[in-house]
Order: structure tokens, then C-alpha cells, then sequence
């Protein structure tokens, strides 16, 4: 695993775009080769989509050739509702870039069958070779996705009930009312995550200190699930300071220094 601490939210987000820009470069899709990227929600995620909106702005990148899995997506709320993670996504990344509609797949957590609805996304996912590089957030309580504390290491997509923590969490965005959070959620798996072939990780803020601790110092475990990267071969978590606060001295020193060359 590397860790990447850049010294604030912006330099972070600076980072973990050129990252992401640079593989997709490199990559070199076509469209019978698409790129294939892990998209996830959340806070923490929107400087990285600021930044890759200003690099295709710039004449940078483009994103036709590229095709998108989102993480989750709440269950029974409107595909069209302000908090639903399909509005996030067009709002905060797709309407300002060049990637075509079809490209683009985020669970319907309006399905009939739910639990079909999670058995094909994987199948999509199957269906365009994997996924090449999976961008990630993380909660408070070290939730990757909606893979909540105790969740399978090794699960795929599925029907997750959200934990209180999470609820209360997520209420910021629905008026700090916690009555108008969805409880449950469609998720793809931690085993999901860990089949992409490169995993980029961000994480921000002293009220994510305690989960980045158990993430890369604490053992591998399902009550941190996001700490299963640790055994992923590609694994890069992007931080600030602010969310190193609870790790050693000696843990800190040691991941700038190996990483003082990369900046």
C-alpha cells in the first residue's frame, strides 16, 4: 500500500487527479478499449471531480472513451432526488465532461428485484474486462462504499442496511434530519473493490484520523473494512495532514519519506 500525504484538501485532490488523469493517459483507450473507473460519492471525492473537470476543460483528457461504475446508490429514493447519488454524479462530474450516457452505470436502488439488480451489475462489470482503476472514499467508522462495519471482506455487490453512524452522517446532506436518510443502500463489495487492478483511496479531514489509523497501521479487519486495501498489490491512499493525526510519528515520517520523490 502507498500513502500519498499532501499537506491540505486541495494539494490532495491536485494529486489524486493528476494520478487518475495519468493513468487514463497512459491507458490510451480506444473505443473497443475503454478505460474502465470506480466512481464513488461522497464529500471527500469532490476535489478530485473539480480537478479532472478543470484538466478536460484545459484540452488535457477527454472522457469518451471512458466507462464508469459508481459504488452505491441508496435504496427507494428518486434517481432524480437532489441526495440521490445519481444526481451527485451528474451534478458534480458527468454534465461537465465529455463522457457519453451510455458509458455511465450507477445501481438502481428503484429496482424491482433488488438483489437481480446487484448479481447484473456485476455482470457489467464482468461483461468490460474489470475494472481498471477503482476510486474510493471512506467514512468515519473506515466504510469503504457502503460496506459498513462487519461486512464480508470478500462480499460483492449487495443490499446493505446502513448503520446508525452512517445515518447520522449522511443526515448533512437531508437537512441534519436523520429521518429523511434512507436506511438501506445497494453497494458493491469489498471484493468488488479489491478485483479492480488499481484502487485509489482518498481520505481527508481529523474526523477521518481515526479510521485512516486502522486503515494503515491497524490490522486487517472487518470491523474497518476499507483496511482490506492493505493486501491489495495496487493500492494508493491519498490523504491530508489533518487525517493523519492519530497515526505514530514514526508511521507518518516513514510515508512522506518513501514518498518524497512523487510529489
Amino acid at each position: 500500500m502507498r500513502v500519498i500525504i499532501r499537506p491540505d484538501y486541495d494539494e490532495m485532490s491536485k494529486w489524486a487527479a493528476n494520478y487518475v488523469a495519468k493513468s487514463i493517459l497512459e491507458f490510451k483507450p480506444t473505443p473497443e478499449s475503454p478505460f474502465v473507473l470506480g466512481c464513488p460519492t461522497g464529500s471527500s471525492p469532490i476535489g478530485l471531480y473539480r480537478e479532472l473537470i478543470k484538466k478536460y476543460e484545459a484540452g488535457e483528457i477527454s472522457f469518451q472513451n471512458v466507462v464508469t461504475f459508481n459504488m452505491d446508490e441508496y435504496v427507494r429514493i428518486p434517481e432524480d432526488h437532489p441526495e440521490s447519488y445519481h444526481s451527485f454524479m451528474w451534478k458534480n462530474f458527468f454534465s461537465h465532461i465529455d463522457i457519453k450516457p451510455e458509458n455511465v452505470h450507477i445501481l438502481n436502488g428503484n429496482a424491482d428485484d433488488l438483489e437481480a439488480e446487484c448479481a447484473n451489475y456485476e455482470k457489467a462489470i464482468a461483461a468490460v474486462g474489470g475494472i481498471h482503476l477503482f476510486m474510493g472514499g471512506v467514512g468515519p467508522d473506515g466504510h469503504l462504499a457502503f460496506n459498513e462495519p462487519g461486512s464480508s471482506l470478500n462480499g460483492l455487490t449487495h443490499v446493505e442496511t446502513l448503520t446508525t453512524d452512517t445515518i447520522i452522517a449522511n443526515s448533512r446532506f437531508f437537512d441534519n434530519d436523520i429521518n429523511l436518510v434512507p436506511k438501506k443502500a445497494l453497494t458493491v463489495g469489498i471484493g468488488t473493490v479489491m478485483a479492480a487492478k488499481e484502487v485509489l483511496l482518498v481520505c481527508n479531514g481529523h474526523h477521518k484520523a481515526r479510521a485512516l489509523k486502522h486503515i494503515v497501521d491497524g490490522n486487517v479487519s472487518h470491523k474497518w473494512t476499507a483496511s482490506m486495501l492493505q493486501t491489495h498489490p495496487a493500492a494508493i491512499v491519498v490523504c491530508d495532514e489533518a487525517a493523519c493525526d492519530e497515526l505514530s510519528v514514526g508511521t507518518f515520517k516513514y510515508f512522506l519519506d518513501k514518498e518524497r520523490d512523487n510529489f
